[in-house]
């Protein structure tokens, strides 16, 4: 089985790379792909789709030239194709509207603030790809080291 994807998207170079270096926790188990707009991140989406590939989690930024974070999770949430894709808004300059646009609208999994605290987004993302997989009938044995050992139980024991 080929390694699920992580999507980061963020149009800032910089904001990528410390993404990057934090998801590095990840990377024995996942591919992280990172994608500077969501017209790059839909190219991403419908190849890996057309080849079978789990995408297992979408990390989005909000604002950026073209189409807001929002926006583009918004699009994604209603594409039966990526419904079982974890949705995470990653941002600092979100609005009290936006945030209850991207619950309502976008069907977020998780929402943090820039600048992030690295625990913390990791521990996030742990409980995210946690009920992925779970979810998803992958076999959770081969994830263990990076599952949330909690959320696991909780999925687990809710699922049967």
């Amino acid at each position: 089985m080929s390694k699920p994807y992580i999507i980061c998207v963020d149009d800032q170079r910089e904001v990528l790379a410390a993404l990057k270096k934090d998801l590095n926790f990840f990377a024995s188990h996942f591919r992280i792909e990172e994608c500077e707009s969501t017209a790059e991140a839909d190219e991403i989406l419908n190849e890996l789709d057309a080849d079978g590939t789990h995408i297992s989690l979408v990390v989005c930024d909000h604002i950026m030239p073209g189409e807001t974070g929002i926006d583009f999770l918004a699009r994604l949430s209603a594409d039966n194709r990526f419904v079982a894709v974890k949705k995470m808004l990653l941002t600092g300059l979100a609005t009290h509207e936006d945030t209850i646009r991207a619950i309502n609208n976008a069907s977020i999994d998780f929402y943090i603030s820039k600048p992030w605290d690295s625990e913390a987004l990791i521990h996030s993302i742990k409980i995210l790809l946690t009920r992925f997989i779970v979810g998803s009938d992958l076999d959770f044995q081969d994830f263990i080291p990076i599952l949330d050992q909690q959320t696991l139980y909780k999925e687990l024991r809710n699922k049967n």
